[in-house]
């Protein structure tokens, strides 16, 4: 990744629940403070042989090393298929819109609030 990992995910969690690791979005589907869907953690338990939880995503801790190994693996498989680098922005439209996020056109959006938070945190 092109920035430190930790400052990604904490842009992701400013978007996704302002810190709230109690958030429930879209009808229940979207747990914690990374609004982590259940495929999400079925992904991750899958390709890396882990047992978390659905639980899990209540924590921010465990929530925040879910996204990490999610987003390390869409991440690579983007790399791999396309040949293009993975950019904060990618991995921003992975995050909000699955595996193939990145070209969604509905991702875009989601991208430009990252990027807002990603330039506050900077000043």
């Amino acid at each position: 990744m092109l920035m430190n990992i930790a400052t990604f995910i904490s842009a992701l969690i400013i978007v996704e629940s302002d810190g709230n690791v109690n958030a429930v979005g879209d009808d229940g589907d979207n747990i914690g403070c990374l609004q982590i869907h259940h495929n999400v953690v079925e992904d991750v338990n899958n390709i890396f042989g882990t047992d978390f939880t659905l639980d899990d995503r209540y924590d921010m801790q465990m929530s925040r090393v879910i996204c990490n190994l999610y987003l390390s693996y869409w991440g690579a498989k983007y790399e791999e298929n396309t040949g293009f680098t993975v950019s904060p922005e990618v991995y921003a439209r992975i995050w909000n819109g699955g595996p193939q996020g990145w070209n969604k056109v509905s991702t875009k959006k989601y991208w430009l609030k990252v990027q807002d938070v990603l330039k506050s945190m900077e000043r």
